[in-house]
């Protein structure tokens, strides 16, 4: 392609990609408002939770190809670290939690105490999962495990988190998690006109990430990412630290998962073990797959679209919306491999095939996150 043409395309590329962004802005920020009763307003807030988790699994496993099977326990760590200020506010001052007066608890848990003050609560909610996160990946990517064993691992790590968290009755509720927030940060979860404000802080926030990870992935850094998701051994020969490069995706993957989980806390109400384990953390793979793994935007659209498709069908089909879903999920992969955004990609490529093109300016192979749009 010449320079010329290659610019004309890059162009073209970019102002797909403004268009969709702002597309996508008034649906989510004019439309769904105006049209959604509160009800339906609160799912779209709460699937717009999952797609913060999915933007960081399209981050890690789509250009970096590290599969995380364990985002769950991240989604966790921020979750419960809001949950926990929430409590701690709902109490009161020199109060307890009810769960711990249930639980017979007489004195707050240390750990709990620095809750209490809402920047630290926040800092909580990124430091936690990133810490996490950085730690296990300076381990295991310094002694290159890939592949299905770092899958494996990650998995194993949400499965022994959430049976951690159900054997910790009087210091995480168990079970039954933590629940019944009344207040986050002034506004009043009860009313409605306060839960639609949530619903845009949620939507801003979805909106200020993706933006940001756009910018990593359009960096010098998100270049070696993909370089190290092809050819980890050749960019390790040329002089740069592939386990460095994985760990700080993995890192900024964690923090995204635990925004979500924090801002979950007051759309949904509730933070427990059933919503971290691994069932949870393989559906949030699942959305990203279904949307398009190689694009930030697909797993953004695949995390809102199963999740819509998982409301539908157990509305409508209580008795076998599981199986449903595994049926979306199957013919998705069998028809569209690259998911939704990668068919769209393929059949608008198929089209600009059959346009009659200038000999000056011939059509250059399209890489698979140019295929996914």
């Amino acid at each position: 392609m010449s320079g010329r043409a290659g610019g004309r395309w890059a162009r073209s590329e970019n102002w797909r990609g403004t268009v969709g962004f702002i597309a996508t802005a008034l649906l989510v920020f004019a439309v769904a408002p105006a049209t959604l009763s509160p009800f339906r307003l609160e799912l779209l807030a709460k699937y717009l939770c999952f797609a913060i988790a999915a933007l960081g699994i399209g981050l890690a496993w789509g250009k970096g190809g590290m599969l995380t099977l364990g985002q769950g326990v991240f989604f966790g760590l921020g979750g419960y670290a809001m949950a926990m200020h929430l409590k701690l506010a709902e109490a009161g001052p020199g109060r307890l939690p009810d769960f711990m007066v249930w639980s017979g608890v007489d004195r707050l848990p240390m750990v709990w105490e620095p809750f209490r003050q809402p920047w630290f609560a926040l800092a909580m909610v990124v430091l936690l999962p990133g810490t996490v996160a950085a730690l296990l990946g300076l381990l295991v990517f310094g002694r290159r495990v890939r592949g299905a064993y770092f899958a494996i691992l990650t998995q194993a790590l949400a499965a022994a988190f959430t049976i951690w968290l159900v054997g910790q009755q009087a210091l995480t509720g168990g079970t039954n998690g933590l629940t019944d927030f009344g207040t986050f940060f002034g506004l009043d979860l009860a009313a409605d006109a306060d839960r639609r404000t949530l619903y845009f802080v949620v939507a801003i926030v979805l909106g200020l990430l993706y933006l940001g990870f756009r910018q990593v992935v359009a960096s010098r850094f998100g270049r070696l990412l993909v370089a190290v998701r092809d050819g980890e051994d050749r960019v390790r020969f040329l002089g740069y630290d592939p386990a460095l490069v994985k760990t700080v995706a993995f890192t900024l993957s964690a923090i995204s998962a635990g925004i979500a989980g924090a801002l979950f806390v007051p759309v949904v109400g509730i933070i427990s073990p059933a919503l971290l384990g691994v069932v949870p953390s393989l559906e949030l793979v699942f959305a990203v797959a279904v949307g398009g793994r190689y694009a930030l935007a697909g797993a953004i659209l695949g995390a809102v679209l199963l999740n819509y498709a998982k409301t539908t069908f157990s509305e409508n089909y209580a008795d076998g919306w599981l199986y449903l879903q595994g049926v979306l999920f199957i013919v998705v992969m069998a028809f569209a491999p690259k998911g939704v955004l990668g068919l769209v990609g393929q059949i608008r490529g198929t089209i600009a095939r059959r346009r009659p093109t200038r000999a000056s300016a011939p059509a250059r192979p399209r890489t698979a996150e140019e295929v996914s749009g």
